[in-house]
């Protein structure tokens, strides 16, 4: 399905659009850096803050949980001592893949 907007053709961003939806998951400063973080596979929460050098914990934290709300990442706890986090995207958080794709793409021709 192609989005597009023409004068007689205007289409309302209403709640349930679908791009909405999406941006509402993915907008922010690090929620995409997140995401591309675990597209390789499973992360613990050390390694994904290593590589997002700048995020505070208390912003990591708070993004994964509204991920895991979401339903886009799991997050599963192994009883270490201390415990130790992993997180993995789900089979609908993969799908964004394509999302994250489109926008290399289309920083790589700025």
């Amino acid at each position: 399905m192609k989005i597009f907007v023409s004068n007689e053709n205007k289409l309302d961003c209403t709640d349930e659009c679908p791009v909405k939806l999406t941006a509402d998951i993915i907008e922010g400063k690090w929620m995409t850096l997140v995401i591309r973080e675990l597209l390789p596979g499973k992360k613990r929460y050390s390694e994904i803050q290593r590589a997002l050098a700048g995020i505070s914990p208390k912003v990591l934290t708070t993004r994964l949980r509204f991920l895991q709300e979401r339903k886009i990442i799991t997050r599963k706890v192994f009883p270490t001592i201390p415990p130790t986090t992993e997180y993995e995207l789900t089979k609908l958080g993969r799908k964004l893949e394509h999302v994250l794709n489109a926008m290399a793409e289309f920083g790589n021709n700025l």
